[in-house]
């Protein structure tokens, strides 16, 4: 099928009107150009930092602000967002995600994700065997190696921070919790990761509360990625990374949404909280955040980060609201979502594309957002419903729009 949004933003630095856009999608051999003048064509968002089942609400942080993460972690764990999950999920401690009531919680993480745009999304977890990626809805990335943190260790599962880096062989993204907080023990943790070896190019730093200009100079050398979760920093512990500097050193800054057990809503909240504590940061900037920079960072194919003109099987088309096509991006909500693709599979979409598109619905659902009714992959409401059923009453979700 052929398409033409109004605005086509192929990267970060190259927006072009009117481009026409040929889906690799099973819709027949259909050669007249369908115009979409009130739309704007995206790749997929990517989230570089998630716990899919850490997803769960309120917020934990009864004695805000931390002096550091950590003390975080410990006052989480009594906290009632964290019993009432466990409630559910029954967690024995093996951090085994293919269970069926994890796997549950890991898709209601994937839907927050979708919903706001984010196709793609770094689930930080204990690497997981394939099935469990293969089974949740959108793409979660699978190659990567993680330590917790370089305070707590691998608490969680896996190898120490030299195992888990040796295993990654310099060809997968090597992800680690550093510098969140602003007290001592944080204030270390990145002489100690340079220390041991692991400021290298494929390492992934996320928080970096604590780290100084001169060791963000150090970062830039190395080629060593930060991501920047503001909605948690400023929830947690008052401050965050000092972003400006990063990106004024050359630090390659990708953008996370953390879980709701300390982060914002989803990627639009993050992007609201970007701006309103750092406005200099352009939309432009966040944009970048989400795609290149992202796809750098995680080691992913290029094509990721650019929207292509041929054989587009990644693809976020979405209402046009603002004439910036990135000020456009930093409301967006599922209501705005036009069509929504991901590696080939259209994962949501107004419901006039059903037909358009030759789908099967018998792998979707329904659901109306605001003025429009739209499909789904999957079914996210009976996922509430069963979470429902097990609590004795309802819990709602506010990344859900139903």
């Amino acid at each position: 099928m052929l398409i033409k949004p109004a605005l086509s933003v192929v990267t970060a630095d190259h927006v072009k009107a009117d481009l026409v856009l040929q889906l690799a999608l099973d819709a027949g051999d259909v050669e007249e150009v369908r115009e979409l003048p009130k739309t704007v064509a995206y790749v997929p968002l990517i989230n570089s930092h998630d716990h899919l089942i850490g997803n769960w609400v309120p917020r934990a942080g009864d004695h805000r602000p931390y002096p550091n993460s950590h003390v975080w972690v410990e006052d989480m764990k009594e906290s009632f967002s964290f019993h009432e999950r466990d409630s559910f999920w029954k967690n024995d401690g093996s951090f085994d995600l293919s269970e069926a009531r994890a796997l549950q919680m890991a898709a209601l993480g994937c839907y927050k994700n979708l919903f706001s745009g984010c196709g793609r999304v770094q689930d930080h977890a204990p690497v997981q065997e394939k099935t469990y990626y293969n089974n949740l809805p959108i793409h979660v990335i699978d190659a990567f190696r993680q330590c917790h943190s370089l305070t707590l260790g691998n608490w969680w599962g896996g190898g120490t921070a030299i195992e888990e880096m040796e295993l990654s062989k310099g060809k997968m993204p090597f992800i680690i919790h550093l510098g969140e907080g602003i007290d001592d023990v944080t204030a270390g943790e990145f002489a100690s990761l340079e220390a041991q070896g692991l400021l290298r190019k494929n390492t992934v730093l996320i928080h970096g509360i604590a780290i100084t200009k001169h060791e963000l100079e150090r970062m830039a050398a190395a080629q060593t990625s930060v991501c920047w979760c503001p909605g948690s920093n400023y929830f947690l512990i008052g401050q965050t990374l000092k972003v400006e500097e990063a990106l004024k050193a050359g630090v390659n800054v990708v953008l996370g949404t953390d879980s709701t057990m300390s982060g914002t809503v989803n990627m639009t909240a993050e992007f609201n909280i970007a701006r309103q504590k750092h406005p200099q940061i352009s939309a432009q900037t966040l944009y970048r955040m989400v795609t290149e920079n992202a796809v750098k960072a995680m080691m992913l194919p290029k094509h990721y980060a650019a929207l292509q003109e041929k054989n587009c099987r990644d693809l976020l088309l979405v209402d046009q609201v603002e004439k910036d096509p990135f000020e456009n991006l930093m409301n967006l909500d599922a209501e705005l979502i036009n069509l929504f693709v991901v590696n080939g599979k259209v994962l949501l979409g107004d419901v006039s594309w059903l037909e358009e598109l030759n789908l099967d619905e018998e792998g979707y659902s329904f659901l109306r957002v605001g003025k429009k009714e739209k499909f789904v992959i999957g079914d996210p409401m009976s996922i509430n419903d069963e979470v429902d059923e097990a609590l004795g009453y309802h819990k709602d979700f506010a990344y859900l729009p139903f």
